[in-house]
């Protein structure tokens, strides 16, 4: 890696399934340069990005970037290391938003993500410069498609160009969709950040964005072949840098997905539905069942079933994430440990305690009244438990939304290995209402089993959240 160098692929292959894209690519970025990578539709163009990036894996070699310290990074090998990179700038080919956040939301989220902590105004001033401050309130669904790409480049530029040090900067087919002002506003900045010390790495076939190119790379075949560009253009003044702070990827992430779900419940609702639904049938139900020997066991089941059901249905995080390449983005700039924290946003935490204290009250109205108010100082302890389920079940849904043909993988087959953890949890409950609560930690106590539960739990998430960067 050159001593200029921000970001350094080497000898890198690529495969996209059972295609190889890239074969022994290897290439530098470096400061105060852009870099048009070109070739025909399918060359590898966007698998240089995001092999750059480091959201794909490699067969073999590595990318590495040059963090704020000066030290070198391993970005993405093929032994499985995977770091995430440093502050960036990165605009996706579907441009990588959710249609529920709003225009400055979504910029002040890719500044946040990249240590950068503008004030309103320079939010405003930079909305303005690229034509964006009067749909500052507008959420990104109601943007046209034209408005839409401006915005997603500007998320790309502005953390960049808001920083003294270096940064490097990834768009992949920048131009398409805009009018020529932007594009001309586009190649302005290109240079501008290039004058500034900046590194662009950019896909494009557009021939004005190649004219500003310092240097061009062209793939033909996954072998990369470099020549010199024309550097042509004039640069615009970039609006003024603005504090660093300490990036904040993965709490970035949370609140991006809390404040989502606050502004569009349909997770909560999604979940609570066919919660309530199951509950009402168990009530209708349990009078005509037989309670007899082993009515505890069923009548624990019965209770537990709706905050189990809250646990395992699909969380609309998923289907967000989905949008437009938006959990790509997500996982570049917040690396490997993008998963973990969606699997725990994703989760459903908030209804499962609520909700079984609920299903007590519903369906235990017969229930020997003296074993109820022991039930119910210690009913919270197998709903605690089913938050660790909760969590478990929203990674296998997080796994099976990142394979490549997510829809024709059904995540319920995954699903059927958190039934043992529930039935732990229910034989705890049942338990408790049978015999109290019990402080031991033999086989068969509630806290043990509970523990149970609460390993297998862990265990099946840890399976699902790690094997599959591996």
């Amino acid at each position: 890696m050159g001593q200029d160098a921000l970001v350094a692929a080497t000898a890198i292959e690529v495969n996209r399934g059972s295609r190889r894209v890239l074969q022994g690519a290897s290439m530098e970025l470096g400061e105060g340069e852009v870099v048009a990578v070109l070739g025909e539709n399918g060359s590898g163009k966007t698998t240089l990005i995001e092999a750059c990036a480091g959201i794909l894996p490699l067969r073999s070699g590595r990318v590495t970037w040059r963090t704020e310290s000066g030290a070198e990074r391993v970005v993405r090998d093929s032994d499985g290391r995977r770091t995430p990179p440093p502050s960036m700038g990165l605009t996706l080919q579907k441009d990588g938003m959710c249609g529920e956040e709003t225009v400055k939301e979504r910029l002040a989220t890719a500044l946040s993500v990249a240590g950068r902590d503008p004030c309103g105004g320079d939010i405003s001033s930079l909305l303005d410069a690229w034509g964006l401050e009067h749909r500052s309130d507008d959420r990104v669904s109601q943007l046209s498609g034209g408005l839409r790409r401006r915005l997603s480049l500007l998320c790309g530029l502005a953390p960049a160009a808001l920083s003294v040090d270096s940064r490097a900067v990834l768009l992949d087919e920048p131009s398409e969709g805009l009018d020529d002002g932007a594009k001309a506003l586009l190649r302005g900045w290109l240079r501008g950040l290039a004058s500034n010390g900046h590194g662009v790495l950019v896909a494009t076939h557009d021939k004005d964005v190649i004219a500003c190119a310092d240097r061009l790379i062209s793939i033909r075949g996954g072998v990369l072949d470099e020549t010199t560009g024309e550097s042509t253009g004039e640069p615009v003044v970039l609006p003024n840098a603005c504090p660093p702070v300490e990036p904040s990827q993965i709490g970035s992430l949370i609140r991006w997905a809390f404040r989502m779900e606050m502004r569009n419940p349909i997770d909560t609702v999604g979940r609570a539905t066919p919660a309530v639904v199951a509950m009402l049938l168990a009530y209708a139900l349990i009078g005509n069942l037989d309670m007899g020997l082993h009515g505890s066991g069923l009548l624990a089941a019965l209770v537990l079933a709706p905050a189990f059901i809250t646990a395992v249905t699909s969380p609309a995080l998923v289907r967000r994430l989905a949008e437009a390449d938006c959990g790509r983005w997500w996982n570049a700039v917040v690396g490997p440990m993008a998963r973990p924290a969606n699997s725990i946003a994703a989760a459903s935490l908030v209804l499962p305690i609520p909700l079984t204290y609920l299903s007590w009250f519903v369906l235990a109205g017969s229930f020997d009244s003296d074993a109820s108010s022991e039930v119910l100082r210690w009913l919270w302890l197998p709903a605690l438990s089913m938050l660790d389920l909760a969590v478990a079940a929203a990674a296998l849904h997080l796994l099976v939304a990142d394979l490549r043909r997510a829809s024709a993988a059904t995540a319920s087959l995954l699903l059927v290995a958190l039934v043992w953890p529930f039935l732990e949890l229910t034989d705890a409950l049942a338990t408790i209402m049978n015999e109290g609560m019990t402080f031991g930690l033999g086989m068969g106590d509630p806290i043990t089993t509970c523990l149970i539960a609460s390993i297998t739990s862990a265990l099946i998430w840890l399976v699902a959240i790690f094997i599959p960067d591996a």
